[in-house]
């Protein structure tokens, strides 16, 4: 039952929500601020229900679709394994606690939540990804969000550059992130009639569109002493998983989309939570300096 409760909710994606949103409230937080643990962890909560039941709901709202794809047929509803009523439910009541919890910690942050929800689940789910072959870019926009949520619960003004760094990382993260995945699992999402870049304009192209993503990704990140105070830390990490990125692009790209796709979509992945942590870093290191 656990494991049908995680594949449900899609645990291995809250818990990247999750850790954006804590790198988006400590980013966020401000010196002279009190610390509560209680608000800290009730940011953390709201984003892990409102993810996990966002997450759900998209399996309801596609699970036969799902059904098509060998990829997503093992899927809890549509393996069978729950009714999509009970797990409408579900996703329904984890939505509503999600958002409870944001709307009473800051405002700002539940209406960012909720904007989250209805861009993923209705606007890109029932229309963009079954109709329009960019549908990546905009559906980014909900996936970025998480950050933004953390954020906004610590400080409500998040149309800073601090803020607007966060969300960026997060947004252009996605697209090669995606279209990685939509390649590995080309045939797939061909069975299901969904027109991702690979199945309706080929390899090539969208090839170039994963080179165009990475290269602005780690552009932005390299250029985050404009948007956020940045110190040693940041040279200290931020150069190395830049160009260890940009390496793995050049192989993937090289054997024509083919070999090493795992090395680069790892390096991608592990350099989104690095390049939004340090930010954090390099705000509280003083605290870390000074005990010692």
């Amino acid at each position: 039952m656990l494991r049908i409760y995680a594949d449900l909710t899609k645990f291995g994606i809250v818990v990247f929500s999750v850790l954006a949103g804590l790198a988006g409230y400590a980013t966020g937080f401000q010196v002279e601020q009190t610390f509560d643990w209680k608000i800290f962890l009730e940011t953390l909560l709201g984003i892990y229900f409102l993810s996990s039941g966002s997450l759900a709901l998209n399996q309801v709202q596609e699970w036969k679709l799902d059904q098509k794809m060998p990829r997503t047929a093992k899927r809890p509803i549509a393996a069978g394994k729950i009714k999509p009523a009970a797990a409408g439910i579900l996703a329904v009541s984890f939505i509503f606690v999600g958002l409870n919890f944001l709307f009473t910690l800051q405002p700002v942050a539940g209406w960012v939540g909720l904007v989250c929800v209805v861009l993923y689940n209705f606007v890109y789910t029932m229309y963009w990804k079954r109709r329009w072959v960019m549908a990546a870019v905009p559906g980014a926009l909900p996936g970025a969000l998480p950050v933004t949520i953390g954020y906004a619960v610590a400080n409500p003004n998040i149309w800073n550059s601090e803020s607007l760094y966060l969300f960026l990382i997060m947004f252009l993260w996605q697209m090669p992130h995606f279209w990685v995945l939509a390649i590995r699992y080309k045939d797939d999402y061909a069975a299901g009639g969904i027109p991702t870049l690979p199945v309706a304009l080929g390899m090539q192209k969208t090839l170039f569109h994963i080179g165009l993503y990475t290269f602005v990704y780690v552009g932005v990140a390299l250029a985050a002493p404009m948007f956020v105070h940045a110190s040693w830390m940041f040279a200290l990490l931020a150069f190395p998983f830049a160009f260890k990125v940009m390496q793995e692009f050049y192989r993937y790209y090289k054997s024509n989309g083919t070999e090493r796709w795992l090395a680069f979509f790892m390096w991608l992945n592990v350099s989104m939570l690095v390049f939004i942590v340090i930010p954090v870093l390099d705000k509280w290191n003083f605290l870390f300096i000074h005990s010692n």
